[in-house]
């Protein structure tokens, strides 16, 4: 057996971003990396994912997760194999789905580690399509907005991993047309000839409402809110009688220094008797293996499509990231350590 690893390289926050953030806010630092202990087990992470929602840990407020600590590793969904365990459930060799990601080598409680099986699908998968995003996308559309058969859906930030997917579950559980908006006409295109979108948008092409309206002229039913601002206000004015939107995101406004001043006709929440619920994924574990059953079986028949933009190098996780933030990925943004 050969020697486990005795240090290891991980991104730290070292200054709070005031709007967007740069790369002198991050540094790549090497650490020691700690005894496995009792009940623990030590990681070579493979791929680390790089989400939206971090943008927000990245602030010292009060929040649904606690900010990442300044001069501390930042934490999130990881890949890898098992190189030392120390916990009966799971052996050297196995593949776990674990949340310290942005470092090479984690040390972690076995019980805070799920096993994934990269036989059923690709490793990168379980960060993405089967794994947070796609779970956001399942619960989101299905249990927060309470879709139904034949209802119309609109998705904005569409062609990332959760609006591609919500797009396309609508489309297999019987919506009547599935409108998504994006930033790019390469986007768009792949919207509609590769993931079945009934039509999309360029958002950076006019105005967002008058776009919707175009492409929905019988209104919508469904909201799966990634952007918020113009596309909330938007689809406000879109959305039928009892239409229910999912509030999943608000990327528009992560790196803003102002309040947004849209939406400003809330005011029809009122007479369309609209429900916007907010939404976080940790509240629907419960329909993990439910997901996990459903997904796995619409990849594997090809019904489900999925994208995944891979940046490789431990070296570039930041740079990943800020990609994302610029809208530069399609699908799932992922960092790479193989190869």
């Amino acid at each position: 057996m050969s020697a486990l690893p005795t240090t290891s390289r991980e991104w730290h926050l070292v200054a709070r971003p005031h709007g967007w953030p740069t790369p002198e806010d991050f540094a790549l630092r090497e650490a020691a990396v700690p005894e496995v202990g009792e009940g623990q087990i030590l990681v070579r992470t493979q791929h680390f994912s790089v989400d939206p929602y971090m943008r927000g840990r990245m602030n010292d407020v009060k929040s649904y997760v606690p900010p990442f600590q300044l001069d501390q590793p930042m934490e999130g969904g990881a890949v890898g194999e098992v190189l030392a365990s120390r916990d009966d459930s799971i052996a050297v060799g196995d593949h776990v789905l674990h949340g310290l990601g942005w470092r090479e080598y984690a040390v972690l409680d076995a019980k805070r580690a799920a096993k994934v099986d990269p036989s059923l699908a690709p490793l990168t998968a379980y960060l993405g399509v089967l794994g947070m995003p796609g779970l956001t996308a399942y619960a989101g559309l299905l249990e927060v907005a309470s879709f139904k058969e034949g209802d119309a859906v609109f998705v904005s930030g569409a062609a990332g991993a959760v609006g591609s997917e919500v797009g396309q579950i609508a489309k297999l559980k019987g919506a009547s047309r599935v409108i998504g908006s994006a930033g790019s006409d390469e986007k768009v295109k792949l919207l509609v000839e590769e993931y079945g979108f009934d039509a999309a948008f360029n958002y950076k092409n006019g105005d967002v409402g008058k776009q919707l309206k175009e492409a929905a002229p019988d209104g919508i039913d469904v909201y799966f809110d990634n952007v918020g601002g113009d596309h909330l206000e938007a689809a406000i004015s879109s959305l039928n009688v009892h239409g229910r939107a999912a509030i999943c995101g608000m990327i528009s406004m992560y790196n803003a220094t102002e309040p947004s001043p849209a939406p400003r006709n809330l005011a029809m929440v009122i007479g369309k008797r609209l429900r916007l619920q907010g939404l976080l994924v940790s509240d629907h574990a419960a329909l993990q293996p439910q997901f996990v059953e459903e997904v796995s079986a619409w990849i594997r028949s090809g019904e489900l499509k999925y994208s995944e933009t891979k940046v490789s190098g431990m070296e570039n996780g930041v740079e990943a990231f800020l990609g994302l933030l610029r809208g530069e990925n399609t699908g799932k943004m992922i960092v790479s350590l193989e190869g």
